[in-house]
């Protein structure tokens, strides 16, 4: 399992984020305080409030690639 706190600070960024976590066969969740919701669904991730930073798990293995593809999100990047 992985786990990476992100931030999803623009329309443009909910939508790559939900792109590449479409794009795995594998489940991953997004968390904000007691909410969890599917990092797959566009409309999920909507719900969720944005404002603040959220925590991300992959259910995998071999997370490297993913972890790769959402740097750009990472919460320790937008320093």
């Amino acid at each position: 399992m992985f786990e990476k706190t992100i931030l999803l600070e623009s329309f443009e960024a909910v939508k790559k984020f939900v792109d590449i976590a479409a794009s795995k066969d594998y489940d991953i969740e997004l968390m904000s305080g007691k909410y969890i919701v599917n990092a797959k669904s566009i409309m999920g991730v909507f719900s969720l409030d944005l404002t603040k930073p959220l925590i991300v798990v992959a259910h995998t293995e071999t997370p490297a690639e993913f972890a790769r593809q959402i740097e750009t999100f990472s919460k320790e990047h937008k320093k």
